[in-house]
């Protein structure tokens, strides 16, 4: 069982919401105990990981859940602009890695108050899933309060790179293979595309209104972020991933001066098991909420806590 209260934290222009998730009971949380801070994967994503493009698993509801379970309080959030944080900023889509890292801090000094510790001030482990994980690395170096860092199905290499990857793993996408190099090339030269002139099928992916976060997020190389990060990390993947790879996890973990790299067999980018390669079957768990979260990642994660708080 698992307490659940709203929370928020000073946004750009209104606040920003989130959900903090503390294990049940009367007994306080300890103060030698990192609470976590989930941060959520790329576009629409809610607090619960759901997505109104189709995704309702909602791992991120059932991680703090599990966690809770587990001992450990954890904070999940709307991003700017979105959902309970529509507030906090004008347009969702005008926002850079660099402003979403703002909003990580200020939810950091929000756990802070909410839940003090003893002396000094409470530690606190982002968790970063998806484009989350970037978005943590690219924070790390003004999260002086953040004891760990623990990246799951987080990118290894600029994002151009694992989206071409990711449109040339799709057979029906090679007739405008082509386009889409040539569209990101420019992005990643700091130049605009007119998306109009792209085939349909690409027109979503290049919208005019989010090309300003893709030139500003195709400039971070994860590896140089890992690389600097000064805390111990934690690499989670699943090896039903159809999103990130492997690969990805241990370029992750060995440009890190203090990494632990996780490799769990059958879970896959919602933090589901799947039992088969069957695709269909991996996305049919996009879209189940029921169906629970991998026990091996809730383990991992408590394990990694724990070995921070010297437990």
């Amino acid at each position: 069982m698992s307490v659940h209260e709203e929370l928020t934290a000073a946004g750009p222009t209104g606040p920003l919401a989130g959900t903090l998730t503390l294990p049940s009971g009367e007994v306080p949380l300890s103060m030698d105990l990192p609470v976590f801070l989930i941060v959520p994967g790329s576009g629409p994503t809610d607090r619960d990981g759901n997505s109104p493009l189709g995704i309702t698993a909602a791992p991120y509801r059932l991680l703090a859940e599990e966690l809770a379970a587990k001992g450990y309080a954890s904070v999940r959030i709307d991003k700017r602009g979105m959902f309970g944080s529509i507030g906090a900023a004008q347009d969702p889509n005008n926002v850079t890695i660099a402003a979403y890292g703002d909003d990580l801090r200020a939810w950091i000094e929000a756990i802070q108050e909410r839940l003090p510790a003893n002396s000094g001030a409470r530690c606190v482990i982002p968790i970063g899933h998806s484009e989350g994980g970037l978005v943590a690395l690219a924070a790390m170096t003004r999260l002086t309060d953040a004891c760990g860092l623990i990246l799951i199905a987080s990118i290894g290499r600029p994002l151009d790179a694992v989206l071409l990857e990711q449109l040339r793993a799709n057979a029906a996408n090679a007739p405008f293979l082509m386009e889409a190099e040539l569209a990101l090339a420019e992005l990643k030269r700091g130049r605009r595309v007119d998306p109009s002139a792209l085939s349909s099928e690409l027109q979503p992916l290049f919208r005019l209104e989010v090309q300003g976060y893709l030139i500003d997020a195709i400039s971070y190389d994860p590896l140089k972020l890992a690389a600097q990060v000064q805390v111990p990390i934690l690499v989670l993947q699943g090896t039903r991933d159809l999103q990130v790879s492997l690969q990805d996890a241990r370029m992750l973990a060995h440009a890190a001066t203090d990494a632990k790299l996780s490799l769990l067999p059958d879970v896959n980018h919602v933090l589901k098991t799947v039992a088969s390669e069957d695709v269909a079957a991996n996305v049919a768990t996009y879209a189940d909420p029921d169906l629970p979260i991998a026990p091996d990642v809730v383990d991992v994660v408590a394990h990694f806590a724990a070995t921070i708080a010297g437990k």
